[in-house]
């Protein structure tokens, strides 16, 4: 049974860094995609970053050049380094793994298979 679980969120103000992690457990596929999606209250889920197992790093325009997505396959690990943070950016986030390689659908909820609690990151002005 695969098991995601979320940590690293918390309160930060704007112009601050967090890094998330997400450790994964029970996942022996070695094709696979992992990503990181977030949620505001009362907004639907969204993108924020992939990553594939052919290398393949894809984010949403509104974090690109803030946000780094990385991984450590020795610790089953996920990682979102977030600077530069802004209240946008407040939203429960999630990491996700999917048993493909989803290259062109990275940041799309819906090819996903197992989800993670999530975890509170909420940036004040």
């Amino acid at each position: 049974q695969v098991q995601l679980v979320e940590s690293g969120g918390g309160s930060v103000q704007a112009g601050g860094s967090l890094r998330l992690s997400c450790t994964i457990s029970g996942y022996t596929f070695s094709s696979y995609s992992m990503g990181w999606f977030r949620q505001a209250l009362g907004k639907g889920r969204e993108g924020v970053a992939g990553i594939s197992s052919g290398g393949t790093i894809r984010y949403a325009d509104s974090v690109k050049g803030r946000f780094t997505i990385s991984q450590d396959n020795a610790k089953n690990a996920l990682y979102l380094q977030m600077n530069n943070l802004k209240p946008d950016d407040s939203a429960m986030y999630y990491c996700a793994v999917a048993s493909r390689e989803y290259n062109s659908f990275l940041l799309a909820e819906k090819w996903y298979d197992d989800w993670g609690q999530g975890t509170q990151v909420t940036v004040s002005s």
